[in-house]
C-alpha cells in the first residue's frame, strides 16, 4: 500500500473519530493545568542558567591526544585513532579543532566518536518524509518514532496509517510524543494508536497527576528521531506535520503560505545504537510500561566513512550537552562558522564565542529567519543583531520560508544537524538530540545547502541597521526581557 492509499483510506475510516471525540474536553482540561503550571514554570525559569563552558574546557587537556573511536569491532588503536583526524585535518586544511573539540564532548557526554557510517542529507520535509516512509515499509523488527509536535492533519494521519499497517503486519511499533507540543492534538488521535496496538508514550503530560517519571513544567522532548529495525536513524528539525509537506524553493516574499525550510539526515551504521540507546532512555526514565523484547540492537556493519557522535541533551546542568557542544566548537573554530538557525535568542556564552571567533578571523556568518511561527523570538533576537554586527558576525534572513533548520558546519570538515535551537529553552530545558558528523565530503554538501540559503537571503548591513526607526529598536528591547521563556 503506497502513502497515499494509506492517508486516503486512513482519513476516510476516521475522520468523525478524530475531529468529535474528546476534542474539546481535552482542551478544556488542558486550560486548566496550563495555568496551574505556568505559576511554577515562571518561578523555575529563572533558576536555571548554562553551563560555563570555559572551565569545562580547561580540566581537558590540551595535548594532542587522538580521541576514542569505536567501530564496530571495539575502539580502535590510539595510532589509528590519530590517523584518521589527522587525516580530516590535513583535508581542512590543518584544523585543531577536531582533537580539541571532539575531546571536549567525549569527557562530557561519555559518548565515543564511532566509524562506519553512511550519513545522507535530507533537505526539507518531502525528503525527510520520503525517506522516513521507505524506512518504515521496509520494517521488519520494531519502528521507534520520537517526535515533539505529531499533528492530527493530512501528513500526520498518513503516518499513523502506515504505522498502525505495520503493526498489524507483526511489527512492534512505539511513539513518544511531546505533551506540549503535540497539545493541540486531541487525545483520541494517539487512543486509536494504542487501540491499533501500538505502544504510545506521552512525554512529561501536560497534567502532573498523570506523569510516571518526574514531572516540570519546563521539561519537553524537542527531539525528532525515527529508528527502525536498530539499523536505520532519521533525526534533525522536522515534526509530523503538514506545513513540512513542500519544499523551500518557492519565490513568494510574503509571510502567509510560506514552505518551511528544514534539515535532516538519515543515519546508517553502528551510529545508530546510539540513537536507540537515547529513545531506549527516554521510554525508561518516563517510568512507562516495558517493552516487548525485540532486536532493538541488532549486530551493525560498517555502512560508509563517516565519523559519527551523536549527542544527546537532557535536564540538569552538566547534561545540556548540545550547549556545550556548540559553544565549544565555535571556541576553537579557526577558519569558518556557518550557522543556520530557527530560533536565535543567544545567551553571553554563544554571544562571545560568537564574536571572539569573528575578532580573530573567522568568517562568521548566521542565516535566520525573516519570517517566523514565533515572530517573539525574531524579534528578540534581533536585539542581539547591533552588537554582532559591529564586530564582524555576518548575518542574513532567509526570504520565501521559514528556517526551521538547526544545523552547523565549521572549518569545512565539523557538522552538526539536529534538533537544538540557539535558544534559552532549548539550552536549559529541552531534550535535544544532534549528530556531529566529521566528514569532509559531508561538510562539503553542508556548505552548499548554506551558499544555497545564502542565495536566498538578505544580508543585515550595520550601516543600513543602525539607521532603522525607534519603534523596532523598543520593540526588540522589550521582547529580550523575555529571553528565558524563548
Amino acid at each position: 500500500m503506497e502513502p497515499a492509499d494509506v492517508l486516503s483510506d486512513f482519513s476516510d475510516r476516521n475522520a468523525t473519530f478524530y475531529y468529535e471525540k474528546g476534542a474539546r474536553s481535552s482542551r478544556r482540561r488542558n486550560i486548566k493545568v496550563f495555568l496551574l503550571s505556568i505559576i511554577i514554570l515562571v518561578a523555575g525559569v529563572g533558576c536555571a542558567s548554562t553551563p560555563k563552558v570555559t572551565p569545562i574546557i580547561e580540566e581537558v587537556p590540551a595535548a594532542h591526544e587522538p580521541p576514542d573511536i569505536a567501530s564496530v569491532k571495539g575502539f580502535l588503536p590510539a595510532p589509528e585513532s590519530k590517523a584518521i583526524i589527522a587525516g580530516l585535518e590535513r583535508a581542512a586544511g590543518h584544523t585543531d579543532l577536531l582533537e580539541r573539540q571532539t575531546n571536549v564532548m567525549q569527557a562530557v557526554s561519555e559518548t565515543p566518536l564511532v566509524k562506519g557510517n553512511k550519513v545522507t542529507l535530507l533537505i526539507d520535509g518531502p525528503d525527510t518524509y520520503d525517506a522516513m516512509f521507505e524506512a518504515i515499509k521496509n520494517a521488519k523488527d520494531h519502528i521507534n518514532l520520537e517526535t515533539f509536535l505529531f499533528s492530527d492533519d493530512a501528513t500526520g494521519r498518513a503516518f499513523a496509517g502506515l504505522l498502525l499497517l505495520k503493526r498489524s503486519e507483526g511489527v512492534q511499533v512505539n511513539v513518544i510524543y511531546d505533551s506540549w507540543g503535540s497539545g493541540s492534538t486531541s487525545s483520541s488521535f494517539f487512543e486509536h494508536l494504542r487501540d491499533g496496538g501500538i505502544d504510545v508514550l506521552q512525554f512529561n503530560p501536560i497534567n502532573p497527576f498523570k506523569a510516571r517519571g518526574e514531572w516540570s513544567p519546563l521539561k519537553r522532548d524537542h527531539r525528532k528521531l525515527l529508528v527502525v529495525d536498530g539499523k536505520v536513524a532519521i533525526m534533525g528539525g522536522v515534526n509530523i506535520s503538514g506545513v513540512y509537506s513542500s519544499g523551500s524553493s518557492g519565490i513568494s516574499q510574503e509571510k502567509e503560505g510560506l514552505p518551511w525550510r528544514d534539515t535532516d539526515i538519515q543515519i546508517e551504521g553502528p551510529a545508530v545504537a546510539e540513537c536507540q540507546r537515547l529513545f531506549l532512555d527516554t521510554w525508561k526514565a518516563q517510568k512507562s510500561p516495558k517493552l516487548p523484547e525485540k532486536a532493538y540492537f541488532p549486530a551493525l556493519n560498517e555502512m560508509g566513512n563517516d565519523l559519527v557522535q551523536v549527542v544527546g541533551s537532557e535536564s540538569g546542568e552538566r547534561r545540556r550537552i548540545t550547549f556545550i557542544m556548540y559553544v565549544s566548537a565555535m571556541v576553537f573554530a579557526e577558519k569558518t562558522i556557518h550557522l543556520t538557525t530557527a530560533y536565535f535568542v543567544p545567551d553571553e556564552q554563544t554571544m562571545k564565542s560568537l564574536i571572539d571567533a569573528a575578532l580573530r578571523g573567522v568568517d562568521v556568518k548566521i542565516v535566520l529567519p525573516k519570517w517566523s511561527d514565533e515572530s517573539i523570538a525574531v524579534a528578540a533576537g534581533r536585539y542581539y543583531y547591533s552588537d554582532l554586527l559591529k564586530r564582524g558576525v555576518k548575518i542574513y534572513e532567509r526570504r520565501s520560508a521559514i528556517v526551521h533548520a538547526k544545523t552547523a558546519v565549521i572549518d569545512g570538515v565539523w557538522s552538526t544537524v539536529g534538533s537544538t535551537n540557539m535558544d534559552y529553552w532549548s539550552f536549559l530545558h529541552d531534550d535535544e538530540l544532534n549528530a556531529v558528523i566529521l566528514s569532509r565530503d559531508f561538510a562539503r554538501e553542508m556548505e552548499e545547502l548554506f551558499a544555497s540559503d545564502l542565495s536566498k537571503s538578505n544580508e543585515i548591513r550595520w550601516e543600513d541597521w543602525k539607521e532603522r526607526p525607534l519603534l523596532p529598536r523598543v520593540w526588540e528591547w522589550f521582547m529580550h526581557l523575555f529571553a528565558h521563556f524563548l
